[in-house]
């Protein structure tokens, strides 16, 4: 199918890597030109090499932390470098760490509603303008399963993505008439480094191994196995497509049907 979104310019954050880096390989696949950020200057380049020699598009990188106002700058002025404005936007950063309510502090609130919230709503509110202006525009929010099916050692997680959720379906259909198009895309567990951090929380406080941790987690999801991120990275770029003007603030699951809901 084609996507019909070659030549378009996107910013993918946290996409040295994970499901970031899966959506930015399934965009650039689709003649999509990037600008990939994230904190690890060298994970960046290898990924940005990997893409520029798989995929004749553009690929800018910015290394530094998003959740900054500088970070936010540098990422939307190497988008304008490129030319024509962003047209898409992959918001995505890594969750909090687990734990009780009970260990949770003002700060530690303050760094999650930064990273999981706040972030994602200023730089949506940067990009809105031009994709307003030029009639198009396409902005994915990686959230998580939890804003639909909580889980109780991810509470600052559950929370500020519940926030960001809250703001994205009153945003989205606000610019939808533009032909803006903004949706949230809800992962469940995944191969990446945050399934692994959480495996070894498991590890260190049950005393099993970590293929047993992951083969417990894999094994609690109907399909039997754990996603990839080449596959989310897949429906991001659907949702970033031409095919979606129709599917406005939508919280779409990709859990291998772990939440077990009807809506």
């Amino acid at each position: 199918m084609d996507l019909g979104i070659r030549g378009k310019t996107a910013i993918v954050c946290a996409s040295s890597k994970g499901l970031g880096k899966g959506c930015a390989q399934a965009l650039a696949e689709a003649g999509v030109n990037l600008v990939l950020n994230a904190r690890g200057a060298e994970a960046l380049e290898a990924t940005a090499h990997e893409i520029r020699s798989a995929h004749q598009v553009q690929v800018a990188t910015v290394a530094g932390d998003i959740t900054s106002d500088e970070g936010q700058a540098a990422v939307l002025a190497a988008a304008r470098e490129m030319g024509g404005g962003v047209d898409i936007l992959v918001n995505n950063a890594g969750g909090p760490p687990p734990g009780l309510w009970s260990d949770w502090e003002r700060e530690d609130w303050l760094k999650a509603l930064n990273s999981n919230m706040l972030t994602p709503i200023a730089l949506i509110k940067a990009v809105l303008p031009g994709m307003i202006e030029r009639k198009w525009g396409r902005i994915v929010n990686i959230t998580s399963q939890s804003v639909k099916s909580p889980i109780p050692v991810l509470g600052l997680s559950n929370a500020a993505r519940a926030g960001l959720t809250g703001y994205v379906a009153g945003t989205s259909r606000q610019v939808a008439q533009h032909g803006v198009v903004m949706n949230n895309l809800l992962p469940g567990a995944h191969d990446t480094d945050r399934i692994k951090s959480l495996n070894a929380a498991e590890v260190e406080k049950r005393g099993i191994t970590m293929d047993e941790a992951m083969a417990e987690r894999a094994n609690a999801v109907p399909t039997r196995r754990i996603g990839t991120p080449a596959e989310f990275g897949a429906t991001c770029a659907f949702m970033c497509s031409q095919h979606v003007g129709f599917m406005i603030g939508q919280n779409v699951l990709l859990d291998g049907g772990i939440g077990n809901t009807t809506m």
